[in-house]
């Protein structure tokens, strides 16, 4: 059942949602390896019309943390009207509607005042199409697998990520990110990568978010759940 609007507020999903970006580890909009789970397109409506502002993020991020490799989200009404059908059981995806509107009583100004136009965010739902059965092929995109590139390891910094203790997987599957509950590092195949610096890079900025493991430096920042994520992904970049 949806909240009704006193249970729901969009400023704190919004929040909400890209502190748990963070925490995962990656940040899903930027990706130098090949095989499609993040790095997206910007997202589209329905009519090929690109998303704008907070609601690229939103879902960008959805879009990563469920693996949808096409860039268009449209309404439960939108697919609908163009003959498709969201499959049983499918969660929507909450975007943000901006507007402005004139406050009642004034429209037209008091006392001389001028009218007085209020900013409003409101919620809505959508759909990526790989969620929706019966559109038209134009809407459905295929995933690129994985693309041997021919990038070979450096024994050196293999040796030196080594010495640091972190476990490192390593399968077909496109993501890089720390588990803080396995205490280790999954990493795509380097040869899947478009250059050893940048495989290295992004092992050293996953290897950086494993440093606040308590046997480590039990590394902890200070502040609201939100200012701690964002200042240890800071911290991950930094050592990128």
């Amino acid at each position: 059942m949806a909240k009704s609007a006193k249970e729901f507020n969009i400023y704190n999903y919004v929040t909400d949602t890209i502190v748990a970006a963070l925490e995962a580890g990656t940040v899903p909009w930027r990706q130098c390896w090949t095989g499609e789970s993040l790095g997206v397109p910007l997202p589209l409506r329905a009519t090929g019309e690109a998303y704008r502002g907070i609601n690229v993020l939103m879902l960008w991020v959805q879009a990563h943390e469920m693996g949808y490799r096409s860039p268009t989200w449209m309404t439960y009404k939108q697919a609908r009207d163009l003959g498709g059908q969201v499959r049983k059981g499918e969660k929507s995806t909450t975007v943000v509607k901006y507007g402005t509107y004139k406050a009642k009583g004034e429209a037209e100004g008091r006392d001389g005042d001028e009218a007085q136009t209020r900013a409003y965010a409101r919620a809505y739902r959508v759909f990526n199409v790989e969620q929706i059965d019966g559109l038209a092929e134009q809407f459905y995109r295929k995933a690129e697998a994985p693309r041997d590139l021919g990038t070979e390891a450096d024994p050196a910094l293999e040796d030196w990520f080594g010495s640091l203790g972190i476990g490192i997987d390593t399968s077909k599957d496109p993501r890089a990110f720390y588990s803080p509950s396995t205490d280790r590092i999954h990493m795509p195949p380097i040869a899947t990568f478009e250059s050893a610096s940048k495989y290295y890079g992004v092992l050293s900025h996953e290897s950086a978010h494993a440093t606040k493991a308590p046997h480590r430096l039990d590394r902890k920042h200070t502040g609201l759940s939100a200012e701690r994520y964002a200042k240890d992904a800071y911290f991950a970049e930094a050592g990128q």
